[in-house]
């Protein structure tokens, strides 16, 4: 029988469920004529799962024997992922409204995908990871074929939906052999079965499962889908992408790593290097030849994926926290920049996305091109911005765990990375003005993009409470 304090745990997904059942109904019955007042309940039940968090957090770490985890470290990252697909709806209205393809099905998709992200960062057991990886997964092949009609749509659902495929076969199939080798699928039983060393199957499982872990989170080498899908998919879709699966993403290979493959920390960190190495490369590298703004994005996203990772690689306490910090403020960063790239418009209303067409923005639009270069100085990593804290705390952790050499190559590689950013700040500012931009942006859009550059601009006033938020996280998982 199921007791009263699991299902407290998950309340916040309790309320996901019900909250997207019941929008579901509305934008059954509804119609396109329902799209605003679902937008507006589905950001009000984010909110209020949100909220739940405390109550998920009272009732102890486990739940269901140990299926999931309601702690610490799956708090904070659910509140990051509902905080970013909140913004990734409220992005969505003026969009998808200026071809008359408003939807109220989109809401309603990224409530049920928000539910496979919350299972996936509170997993404690491989049956829980793969049933929200998959739950997360078919909402998003959806979403990335959501306007039918864009051919480039469609071919950005159909190539994630087939590479998505492979991958959750290659992380099931990882699973599997890690069932089979140690005769469990809790996290907890795993970890026990590694301490007396691990044998080549064990060794092969977490190869496996970590490939499919790579791809969700869009890292190298397994990246080949994010910079077509990226440009394919509508702009609020790429903007939820690069944001709240990419969290959930990270946060699951973290608590994978530490809490199941713990006593294979050697065997996981030479994998976690690799990856994190060649994300920070391609990443930096591939974007340098872009055109369009949202492929450029697709490949910075790879890149801080790496920087990401070097905190893990650290594999110690610190490491965690600086890796959880470093994705809160990547969401901020992400979220504002596709704020402002939704803004991108020509004298129709139409959305444009060449690199090219920002040429003179700083003439016509002062306040788009001042936050859009504070998201782009940040997210090279120039200081004094929030962007820089975020680089500077996963190096201090790789050094602090002597893995100096490491921090000195990601040091290294975002000078390269730097290159590009500053590409864009140079367009807007000293290239000869393209075609104007439509005159005035779109009233949320300006509240969110502002409230992001805020926070870039002034975030070290939260540094105590994010480090406090952070430690608390990673060391609830040690």
């Amino acid at each position: 029988m199921i007791d009263h304090a699991s299902l407290l745990a998950v309340l916040p997904e309790l309320i996901l469920t019900a909250g997207g059942l019941v929008l579901m109904l509305v934008a059954a019955w509804g119609g396109d004529a329902s799209s605003r007042v679902v937008n507006l309940l589905s950001v009000l039940t984010l909110a209020l799962a949100g909220m739940a968090l405390s109550t998920s957090l009272a009732n102890g770490p486990d739940a269901f024997d140990g299926l999931v985890r309601a702690d610490a470290f799956s708090a904070f990252a659910k509140a990051l992922i509902y905080g970013a697909a909140a913004a990734a709806i409220l992005l969505a209205p003026r969009y998808f409204s200026t071809d008359g393809k408003e939807r109220p099905e989109y809401p309603v998709l990224i409530l049920f995908s928000s539910i496979g992200m919350g299972m996936m960062v509170s997993a404690g057991d491989l049956l829980t990871l793969y049933v929200g990886l998959e739950m997360q997964s078919l909402a998003a092949y959806v979403l990335a074929s959501f306007m039918r009609q864009d051919v480039r749509s469609s071919e950005a659902g159909l190539k994630y939906f087939v590479l998505g495929s492979l991958a959750s076969g290659i992380l099931l199939y990882g699973a599997s052999l890690l069932y089979g080798f140690t005769g469990t699928t809790s996290f907890d039983g795993i970890a026990i079965a590694m301490d007396d060393g691990v044998s080549k199957g064990e060794l092969f499982g977490m190869v496996f499962l970590l490939a499919g872990l790579a791809f969700k989170m869009s890292a190298v080498p397994f990246h080949m889908w994010t910079p077509d899908v990226y440009e394919g998919a509508p702009t609020p879709v790429t903007t939820f992408f690069g944001s709240a699966p990419k969290v959930a993403a990270v946060a699951l290979a973290v608590r994978v790593a530490v809490e199941a493959l713990g006593p294979a920390g050697l065997d996981w960190q030479q994998i976690v290097i690799f990856v994190a190495l060649a994300s920070i490369l391609l990443g930096a590298v591939a974007a340098i030849g872009q055109t369009n703004i949202k492929r450029l994005m697709a490949y910075s996203s790879i890149n801080n994926v790496g920087f990401a990772l070097i905190g893990l690689a650290a594999g110690t306490p610190a490491g965690v926290a600086a890796t959880m910090s470093y994705m809160a403020i990547y969401v901020v960063m992400t979220v504002g920049a596709f704020a402002c790239i939704l803004q991108m418009r020509d004298a129709q209303g139409r959305p444009v996305e060449s690199i090219a067409s920002l040429a003179g923005l700083s003439q016509s639009r002062k306040g788009l091109a001042a936050a859009l270069a504070i998201f782009m100085f940040s997210m090279a990593g120039i200081p004094p911005l929030f962007g820089f804290w975020a680089k500077f705390l996963v190096f201090d952790a790789a050094v602090a765990a002597g893995m100096t050499a490491l921090a000195a190559f990601g040091i290294a590689a975002s000078v390269i990375g730097a290159f590009y950013y500053l590409k864009i700040i140079k367009t807007m500012y000293f290239d000869e003005p393209a075609a104007a931009y439509e005159a005035k942006g779109g009233a949320v859009e300006n509240i969110i993009l502002t409230a992001c550059a805020v926070v870039i601009v002034l975030g070290y006033l939260l540094n105590p409470l994010l480090d406090q938020a952070s430690a608390a996280a990673a060391a609830s998982l040690f």
